[in-house]
């Protein structure tokens, strides 16, 4: 539109005008290649998103998806619907000037014009050293996969010692009803101790899952912070206290609650016991660790019975015969039915409570001989406590036990990768290692997938130029304005804490996007001057190009912006927790960018634009 508004006042100029049609056609065309190619380049740069598996997949590649139908929906739009509404709507000849603001803003810029194109070497200089600084202090920024969600709804978890009775979990569980609800804001209580042994997550009665939901209208920070002090109070039990969905991400993982996991590999329980607890303790020494704890495998008492061979051969009694008498007595033996209210009832014949436990009443138990005299147990086997694995978790046919922790007062992604660091340095027996799982581990693979492909997309884009412009020089002049785009995106990052999230990254991604549709479109349109208007390559060129692309560019720039500034304004609040860094990244990257495409391009483009024939 811009670029038919202004042939159209040129060609008012004309001593003989040209037809409105033929006008907006030619103004039309004018861009047409430069439009295309710019917007393939924006959605090459966001296809490496839709390789993105996993959570990772799931939370970007519908934004990736909307963001390319939008572009492609705009493209059709800008190419065949603006040109037919622009002939039925435009109407130069009662159009006033440029507003105010426009005429300003074009006379700021010529003056900047002519100072920046006569110093080239200085604003070199100036973007080299800014970059290099931009670089220097990425190194500093943390990292994490997936922001804090600020959820009303929470997931937590008591875990007592393997063994824990039914009656003292909910005994517990009971107590934490009583303190979770006293505290204000805390709307409702739930909670579930161990699961069925057909269940998809099975585990024992010393495990219990907690729910609580919080008004959303009261202090958040305040009543996770009471929640958080009221489950870390009960002492001798490990609690955490997270948000519904970050729980269930991690879950989904490592298949575990936490955020760091190593996860030890081998073929002896009492070694891997042994070196767990070892790694533990190194993982204690670092900085920022919370929540640390080892898998809970450990030996429960359980009782033995074990057959006296000769006794059992001379009273005829087989292990099968002691299997009837011990099961009947520790699980129960149906022996009948009953109808009670038209209901069919089983009877169930099994030992008195104190007898289950009571490794007497069990060497005590009477058992038939097949030569005749009733015997107890304790004649033909012997009955003795002996120390068992509550649980034995094998992957890929290996036993493994799980050391596990959170990130706290650092990031996630310096913690990570520090404990990473030192329990590699360990030394472990042949046949024993680590496996790195957890939110680090799904954000480290995320992250080398996507600059994988991110230099794929750059090839793409270079090709994609390359087409267009068909000469090296102003295609590396495209290349070489890129990089400045994204140091607007460190900077916005350093501004809201140091932390890069997978939002962020995709917010490079956009950022990069929208600077290579901002340069093909400048240098296309002095590439136009020189060959269909007759100008000759210099600073005339340089500086006519850059003016007339000066309000596209500002006016993509702002578009883009304003839209992103509610989210930035209001902060990461719940459900702008993804969207926030992003938002973030692409409005302070397009600061830089759009600064870069007005300064720094022009004067690469005149002291290295030049085609030798």
């Amino acid at each position: 539109v811009e670029n038919i508004i202004r042939r159209l006042k040129l060609n008012q100029l004309l001593d003989v005008p040209k037809s409105k049609l033929n006008v907006i056609v030619n103004a039309s065309l004018e861009v047409r290649s430069a439009v295309v190619y710019a917007t393939m380049i924006v959605m090459v740069v966001f296809l490496p998103v839709f390789f993105l598996d996993g959570i990772a997949g799931a939370f970007f590649q519908p934004l990736a998806m909307a963001y390319l139908l939008a572009i492609l929906a705009s493209l059709i739009v800008a190419l065949v619907v603006t040109p037919a509404i622009s002939f039925m709507l435009l109407d130069v000849e009662h159009e006033e000037d440029d507003i105010a603001i426009v005429n300003w803003l074009q006379s700021k810029y010529s003056r900047l014009l002519d100072t920046i194109l006569a110093r080239p070497k200085k604003i070199f200089v100036a973007a080299a050293i800014a970059f290099t600084a931009t670089g220097v202090g990425s190194f500093y920024l943390g990292s994490e996969f997936l922001p804090e969600f600020k959820e009303t709804d929470f997931l937590m978890h008591f875990l007592e010692r393997p063994g824990a009775s039914i009656q003292q979990m909910k005994k517990i569980s009971m107590l934490a009803s009583h303190d979770l609800l006293a505290i204000p804001g805390v709307r409702n209580f739930g909670a579930h101790i161990g699961r069925a042994e057909v269940a998809d997550e099975v585990v024992g009665p010393n495990f219990t899952e907690l729910w609580v939901s919080i008004d959303p209208d009261i202090n958040y920070e305040e009543t996770v912070s009471a929640i958080q002090k009221t489950m870390h109070g009960y002492s001798g039990i490990f609690t955490d206290v997270q948000t519904y969905l970050k729980e269930r991400s991690k879950e989904v993982l490592s298949g575990t609650s936490s955020s760091i996991v190593v996860r030890l590999f081998g073929p002896d329980l009492a070694v891997l016991r042994e070196h767990a607890e070892l790694i533990k303790q190194t993982m204690q020494t670092v900085d920022g660790i919370a929540d640390l704890k080892v898998e809970p495998q450990v030996l429960i008492p359980q009782i033995e019975i074990r057959l006296k061979k000769d006794a059992a051969k001379h009273y005829g009694i087989n292990t099968n015969d002691i299997r009837k008498v011990t099961s009947m007595v520790l699980k129960g033996t149906k022996v009948g039915e009953v109808y009670e209210a038209q209901q069919k009832v089983d009877v169930v014949v099994i030992g008195a409570p104190e007898s289950k436990s009571d490794l007497r009443a069990i060497q005590e138990l009477p058992i038939d001989s097949a030569f005749g005299p009733q015997l107890r147990i304790k004649d033909v086997a012997d009955v003795y406590f002996i120390g068992m694995p509550n649980e034995i978790k094998r992957e890929a046919v290996s036993r493994r036990i799980d050391i596990v922790a959170n990130a706290k007062n650092r990031d996630l992604g310096s913690v990570a990768s520090e404990v990473e660091s030192k329990v590699s340095a360990m030394t472990l027996p042949a046949g024993y290692y680590p496996q790195f799982l957890g939110e680090y581990s799904a954000q480290k693979a995320a992250t080398q997938k996507l600059l994988g492909l991110t230099l794929l997309m750059i090839f793409a884009i270079v090709l994609i130029v390359y087409i267009d412009f068909k000469s090296h020089q102003h295609t590396l002049i495209f290349l070489a304005s890129l990089p400045f785009a994204l140091m607007g995106g460190v900077i916005g990052v350093f501004l809201s804490g140091g932390i890069i999230s997978l939002g962020s990254m995709v917010g490079f991604i956009a950022v990069l996007g929208i600077a290579s549709r901002n340069g093909i479109l400048l240098i296309s349109h002095y590439r136009h001057l020189i060959a269909s208007e007759g100008y000759q390559f210099g600073l005339d060129v340089v500086k006519r190009g850059s003016q007339e692309r000066l309000v596209p560019i500002l006016m993509t720039a702002l578009a883009t912006s304003l839209a992103l500034l509610p989210i930035i304004f209001k902060g990461p609040i719940s459900g702008y927790e993804i969207e926030y860094p992003l938002a973030v990244v692409v409005v302070t990257g397009l600061l830089t960018s759009t600064l870069l495409n007005l300064i720094l391009l022009p004067s690469i483009f005149l002291k290295f634009g030049k085609i030798k024939t």
